[in-house]
């Protein structure tokens, strides 16, 4: 039986947990439930895999065998093990609208502009290496790469840092308010 989404937000937990226990028994080898650390409890239950954005990204890609991810987290995690992910594999984000405040602080406009800007004061492309945070759109991880930088996470942030600075005179680093 198939509902619109909204009448899902409706049902009781226990009868929406029933309802991904069947889902998943029917769907089997077929899908990958991924969820995030920070996810609630009556979702994390369900999880097939457990971990931070980057394992479960990672998880995803070395499991082809499995062409449906469902990725229980935020946007920009999704969008990762999407980037990730084998050409067989389907990465489903269940709620398009969940999303990560950090993610937003920087905009593509936002980092062209400065980029622009700092074009105009000095030779931005031999003297500044980008380095923008994981938490953030793939759109902004691939303007690091074009422009001779890389993305970072909180466990890599001191490496990557010293790996910039042996590079390039300046960092600009992404997001910051």
């Amino acid at each position: 039986m198939e509902l619109p989404i909204a009448d899902y937000q409706s049902l009781q937990e226990t009868e929406l947990f029933e309802r991904i226990v069947e889902a998943k028994r029917r769907l089997g080898a077929h899908v990958l439930l991924l969820g995030h650390n920070y996810q609630r409890d009556d979702v994390i239950v369900h999880a097939d895999f457990r971990g931070d954005s980057l394992l479960l990204a990672k998880y995803a890609a070395e499991h082809p065998e499995f062409p449906h991810v469902v990725f229980c987290g935020v946007h920009f995690m999704a969008e990762t093990a999407d980037i990730l992910s084998r050409s067989n594999q389907t990465v489903i984000l269940p709620d398009m609208a969940a999303g990560c405040s950090m993610a937003d602080m920087a905009s593509m406009e936002q980092v062209d502009d400065c980029w622009e800007r700092l074009a105009r004061m000095l030779p931005v492309e031999e003297t500044v290496t980008p380095i923008v945070y994981v938490n953030s759109a793939a759109g902004l991880k691939a303007f690091c790469g074009e422009h001779g930088g890389v993305t970072c996470t909180s466990s890599n942030a001191k490496a990557i840092m010293n790996w910039a600075w042996e590079r390039r005179e300046k960092i600009l680093f992404f997001p910051d308010e």
